[in-house]
């Protein structure tokens, strides 16, 4: 193993990044190693980050990555592989909660850009892009997690109103939020009959409940109740009863940053796992110098590199128009697993110090479950990859 091993160490080189890209990362990390890699820790333990952080991140330009300069946006020559950059970067944390949290935008806000109105857009995105303001995706309900399809939560035409009732489970950001983009059904059973509508967080009949979670402690999330809200028919998201195809095409970008992410994640486990390695001394020698620890260390690289590789080819074929939803959904659930590996090969190697709070590994290790059932489990990705390629 080399004297210096850090995050980058095992990294392979990239057909599809350039100097903008490493550019990025470079001024991305500074950023994290000065707001947030200090208080990582705290923010966890507190369940929650100062909201300021918000402000900060919007100055800075994470919040506006990717999204149109007429909104308040940065996107003049970035591209997917910014974003993977970004969700590599934040997950040097080692604090899912954090990430979580403070980019809930880019779950809530994508399908108002979308399919949204002129008007809409001009009203929400440049309050969410300034930091200003918080919208998070509620889509998941207590009876409807993957199976988007079945929701039950009604919204029926009063004339120029919606009338809202149902609930959500496990919304991410949910109790900071100003507002939410919401699924509700305006039609028969099935994706025909869904709908998106933008609901404000403070209106009558919309209340919140906070959960606590085995992982992501820094994360607000909250199970959202609707009771008879009014919703302006203005705040459609799209058209009536066309709301399905928003949310499938907002979860493949999910899965893609998700993917991303969880491969940062791994890579933090290997970087914690190979200098502890090379520090301990047990039984007269480095624990490094053992060799069921270097195999563990090997196969750790082995399938990272696997995931990196899977991953780049993705973000490049969405690039350039393709939306592979069989590929994107087994890449998921490849970071997934190899996540899932890191972490439990880190937390051997480290051993009692690693089950301690207050490390990195630790608090991954709790976030591995939220990583494997979020934004599609891994059951459900291999079922949809299946009937994507015809089996």
């Amino acid at each position: 193993m080399a004297a210096q091993f850090d995050f980058d160490t095992t990294r392979l080189p990239s057909p599809f990044m350039n100097e903008s890209h490493e550019h990025w990362r470079a001024e991305l990390r500074k950023f994290v190693e000065k707001e947030m890699m200090p208080y990582a820790d705290e923010w966890d333990e507190a369940g929650g980050f100062p909201e300021e952080l918000y402000k900060k991140a919007s100055e800075f330009g994470l919040l506006r990555m990717g999204y149109p300069e007429q909104y308040g946006g940065i996107s003049e020559g970035l591209d997917r592989f910014h974003g993977i950059v970004t969700s590599e970067e934040l997950a040097r944390l080692g604090a899912g909660g954090v990430t979580a949290s403070l980019m809930v935008h880019g779950i809530g806000l994508p399908p108002i850009m979308a399919i949204g109105s002129d008007e809409m857009k001009e009203r929400i995105a440049p309050p969410v892009l300034d930091g200003d303001k918080r919208i998070s995706l509620a889509i998941t309900e207590p009876g409807a997690g993957s199976d988007v399809a079945n929701i039950s939560t009604k919204a029926v035409r009063d004339g120029d109103h919606y009338i809202v009732n149902g609930s959500k489970m496990f919304i991410t950001g949910g109790m900071r939020a100003h507002h939410y983009t919401t699924a509700v059904r305006t039609g028969g059973d099935g994706m025909k009959g869904i709908s998106l509508l933008l609901i404000d967080a403070d209106a009558p009949g919309v209340t919140r409940t906070p959960l606590k979670k085995m992982g992501w402690w820094a994360s607000d999330t909250a199970a959202i109740y609707f009771d008879d809200v009014k919703v302006p028919v203005s705040n459609l998201i799209g058209e009536e009863n066309q709301g399905f195809i928003g949310i499938v095409n907002n979860f493949n970008g999910e899965r893609l940053g998700m993917a991303a992410g969880a491969m940062g994640s791994a890579r933090v486990c290997l970087e914690e796992a190979v200098n502890w390695a090379q520090e301990r001394k047990t039984f007269g020698k480095r624990l490094g110098d053992h060799q069921v620890i270097r195999h563990k260390i090997a196969e750790m690289v082995r399938q990272i590199n696997a995931t990196q590789a899977y991953l780049e080819i993705c973000a490049w074929r969405v690039q350039n128009g393709e939306t592979p939803v069989a590929d994107l959904a087994m890449l998921k659930v490849q970071a997934t697993l190899t996540l899932e590996f890191c972490a439990r090969e880190a937390m051997q190697i480290l051993g009692g110090s690693g089950y301690m709070r207050g490390n990195r590994v630790e608090r991954i290790y709790r976030e591995v479950r939220v990583n494997a059932i979020g934004g599609g489990s891994e059951e459900i990705m291999r079922d949809l990859a299946a009937r994507q390629l015809g089996i």
